[in-house]
Order: C-alpha cells, then sequence, then structure tokens
C-alpha cells in the first residue's frame, strides 16, 4: 500500500512522493469503506487459481453447512457410503469441511490461505499442474490413512500438510 500511495503522490506531482505524503494518503484511505472493500476484492483476484478456488469451495461448504442448507452428513467420509451407494463426491466433499465457524475455521482459513499461496507462487510457480498433483497425492493418502483411522473430515489434515510441505521446503525460515 505504501508503494502504491508513493506512485499516486509521483503522479500527483505533489510532494515529489515523499513518505510523508504517502503516509498521509494511507491514512486518508484506511478508513474509507470503498476502499477496503476494493482492496479485499484485489486481494481475492490475485489469489493464484488453485490457492483462490480450494478457500471458495472450504468457505463455501463450511457456511452452507453452518446455515444448515446442506448437511455435513452429506459430505463426510464414508467408505461404505462410496463403495456400496456409490456416493463418488464424499472423496473430494470432505476435503471442503472445517467445522463449525468460529475462531478455529478462521485459523484453518487463515492457514489454507497463506500456505496454499504460499506454495502455489513459490516453490511451485508456473507450475500449477505439478501443485494440484502434490494436493491430488497428498489427498489420496489422507484417504487412505481415514479409511483406516476412521477420519470423516481431511480439510484439516491437508491443510496441515501444505504447512508441513512449506516448512520442509523453507527450512531457513523462523517461524514464531
Amino acid at each position: 500500500a505504501l508503494t502504491l500511495s508513493l506512485c499516486k503522490a509521483r503522479a500527483r506531482g505533489g510532494r515529489e512522493g515523499t513518505v510523508a505524503s504517502a503516509r498521509v494518503e494511507d491514512f486518508r484511505s484506511a478508513g474509507n469503506p470503498a476502499t477496503m472493500a476494493q482492496s479485499l476484492e484485489e486481494w481475492y483476484k490475485e489469489m493464484p487459481v488453485v490457492t483462490r478456488t480450494y478457500l471458495t469451495l472450504a468457505f463455501l461448504t463450511t457456511v452452507l453447512c453452518s446455515l444448515e442448507i446442506i448437511s455435513p452428513f452429506t459430505v463426510y467420509f464414508n467408505l461404505k457410503l462410496i463403495t456400496q451407494k456409490m456416493q463418488l463426491w464424499r472423496l473430494v466433499s470432505n476435503f471442503f469441511f472445517f467445522g463449525n465457524l468460529g475462531l478455529d475455521f478462521l485459523f484453518h482459513m487463515f492457514f489454507l490461505t497463506r500456505y496454499c499461496r504460499l506454495l502455489e507462487e513459490g516453490s511451485f510457480r508456473s507450475r500449477t499442474a505439478d501443485f494440484i498433483y502434490m494436493l491430488l497425492f497428498g489427498g489420496v493418502l489422507l484417504l487412505i490413512c481415514a479409511s483406516f483411522a476412521q477420519i470423516q473430515f481431511l480439510g484439516q489434515s491437508l491443510t496441515f500438510m501444505m504447512v508441513y510441505v512449506w516448512a520442509r521446503r523453507n527450512q531457513h525460515v523462523n517461524m514464531s
């Protein structure tokens, strides 16, 4: 935001883009609801495609379940229902449900957004197919483990897998 404000200040020919004028511009636009809404929209549109898609599906599934528009019983992982009743959507839908709306949900959305985006823009830059393959491979392994461990929802596990992969690829970064 500071860089954008500097560019705006220089374009206006004002005080030649000083830091002070940029901070004043940031202060003026900080409380403007239109600016905040626009920046939220820009933030969402700037997200890489896989991260944006997964975040959107996870958010919508969780909110729809919380509003009781759809039932969590229709999205949970159940191997018996998948094999006997051919409810194949359960192989995928269980990765999109993150429990009740609350602080735990917000933290998981933060982790999902941050680390999925960092992986997609960093380690998998310009290799979207490889990133999707990694997610599919991790998802299949989680489904195999869930079959034995009786885990119904794997969205949190997939998110933690992305945090783990990012941490292994960025061992030099201190996390506090």
